[in-house]
């Protein structure tokens, strides 16, 4: 009997001409260190042979394969050894392959997701209809002749129980695969990813001339006759050309390629959420100052930062660019990005309290000053008497939002109402979490100077609306109620 092994790379590694419990299986399924032989064979159905698992489209290794042969020798078979590195395909076919492979894949994990759905459905309804005869709470009648039965039954239900558990365990699984096949394309072609994916490429494509130049790279040098070069060079430019068509695609669907000539100094770019300040335009990359200063921050300036240190950003994780004109825009334009921006990406980070804020909940966790304001804790001339207390219930408040580990300069407001509603609203229990609070004051300072407004991200209308308040989005400084009279 002749095996045959032969390799191109539109193919992959094949190994032909074994037949069932002739020897060769043992062979071909042990790895074999020594001999650079490391990697395990398996059969394919389809194919009705054995292959080598991720061999198509690569180049292989020919002391590796006749050292399998040699083994295969040893045990009494003939062996050929056949490799053709220039039949290949080009790469938009083999990414073509992938994608329908990863849409077969996608249909096949569903349809098991389906069956086991099913059958966890089956199984409980087995284990419901047996419970049926139990519904009333009939316990196990201990020497009776239904004894047994009863027995067998709570088995049989425990039994089905778990079955219908492992069963929608299962269908989690193969709908988990199944959605990750389903988006393969989508996250092949993610353009930024793309983007750094033709950098690198363009990287080996710059080191296989260089080799076939005579010319060192990545560390060492390579024979220029070597025939690989070239085939590898086809290669590496018909992928580069691939996908920049994918960019291209992009673009006209409106994906933006930022590059150092869309950024000068003092403007600002825009990275998951946050504008940074541009302090020097790179080739590459823009330095900002460093991520530290960005936590919880909406811009982060080149002045006033706590740390003093740069980091960079590449172009390809951009979203957006301002001048620095356009990002002292008037406070209403303002009001207006911010919450457009809070709607797609909330805020991270909450503010820190002022003095004359008033929250009515604590923890023995919160600072020592927020504990005081927790325990309502007034100055002299904040009382107020019965008989003032309704109209100083109707005079303004400022809605704030206190952190935990306060960090800011100025507070952060959310919204405007009167003092009752604000009491109502921070007493609240859905409107604190383990690191913030809501708290409110009466005499909050100068806007702009002391605080400033926080993007409402609507996570707290439920409240605003069981409560029947309507906040505003401005304030006015409003006369203090009267104190009582002596």
């Amino acid at each position: 009997m002749t095996i045959a092994i032969t390799h191109t790379r539109r193919e992959g590694t094949l190994i032909e001409g074994t037949s069932r419990n002739d020897g060769s299986k043992e062979v071909l399924r042990t790895r074999h260190y020594a001999s650079g032989y490391t990697t395990l064979a398996k059969w394919s159905r389809n194919l009705e042979c054995w292959y080598l698992p991720y061999s198509r489209d690569k180049r292989t290794s020919r002391p590796m394969l006749e050292a399998l042969a040699e083994r295969l020798r040893a045990e009494g078979f003939e062996v050929t050894v056949t490799i053709d590195e220039t039949d290949r395909r080009t790469f938009a076919e083999a990414e073509q392959d992938r994608v329908e492979r990863a849409a077969d894949r996608a249909e096949r994990f569903g349809q098991y997701a389906d069956n086991a759905a099913t059958r966890s459905e089956a199984a409980w309804k087995r284990s419901h209809d047996i419970s049926e005869r139990f519904h009333m709470g009939q316990p196990i009648l201990v020497g009776h002749h239904s004894e047994r039965r009863a027995r067998r039954d709570h088995e049989r239900m425990d039994s089905a129980m778990r079955t219908s558990i492992g069963e929608r365990d299962k269908a989690g699984y193969w709908a988990d695969r199944e959605k990750t096949a389903a988006g393969y394309e989508q996250f092949r072609k993610h353009p930024a990813r793309t983007l750094r994916r033709i950098d690198k490429l363009k990287a080996d494509l710059r080191a296989v001339e260089k080799w076939q130049r005579g010319e060192s790279a990545k560390g060492y040098s390579r024979n220029p006759d070597d025939p690989e070069l070239t085939i590898r060079h086809e290669e590496l430019t018909e992928e580069i050309a691939y996908w920049q068509d994918v960019i291209k695609e992009a673009e006209a669907n409106g994906f933006k390629v930022w590059s150092r000539a869309d950024f000068q100094r003092g403007d600002y770019a825009h990275v998951r959420g946050t504008w940074y300040a541009v302090l020097r335009v790179n080739p590459k990359s823009v330095t900002v100052p460093h991520i530290f200063n960005s936590t919880g921050r909406d811009v982060v300036h080149a002045e006033g930062n706590h740390y003093q240190g740069t980091t960079t950003l590449p172009y390809d994780e951009m979203t957006g660019r301002k001048s620095a004109a356009e990002m002292q825009q008037p406070p209403q334009a303002q009001a207006a990005e911010h919450q457009q921006q809070a709607q797609q990406s909330p805020p991270i980070e909450e503010p820190e309290p002022a003095a004359e804020t008033r929250p009515v909940r604590h923890s023995t966790q919160w600072p020592a000053e927020v504990r005081r304001w927790a325990h309502g804790q007034q100055a002299p001339e904040e009382k107020v008497t019965s008989t003032a207390e309704a109209n100083w219930q109707e005079g303004m408040a400022l809605v704030l939002i206190a952190s935990k580990n306060p960090r800011r300069s100025r507070k952060r407001a959310l919204w405007a109402m009167t003092r009752r509603e604000a009491q109502a609203v921070c007493g609240d229990p859905r409107t604190s979490g383990r690191s913030y609070m809501l708290t409110w004051t009466e005499r909050p300072g100068t806007e702009g100077a002391d605080w400033e407004w926080v993007p409402d991200n609507g996570s707290l209308d439920p409240v605003l609306s069981d409560l029947g308040i309507t906040p505003r989005r401005e304030w006015t400084t409003a006369p203090q109620a009267p104190t009582a009279a002596a």
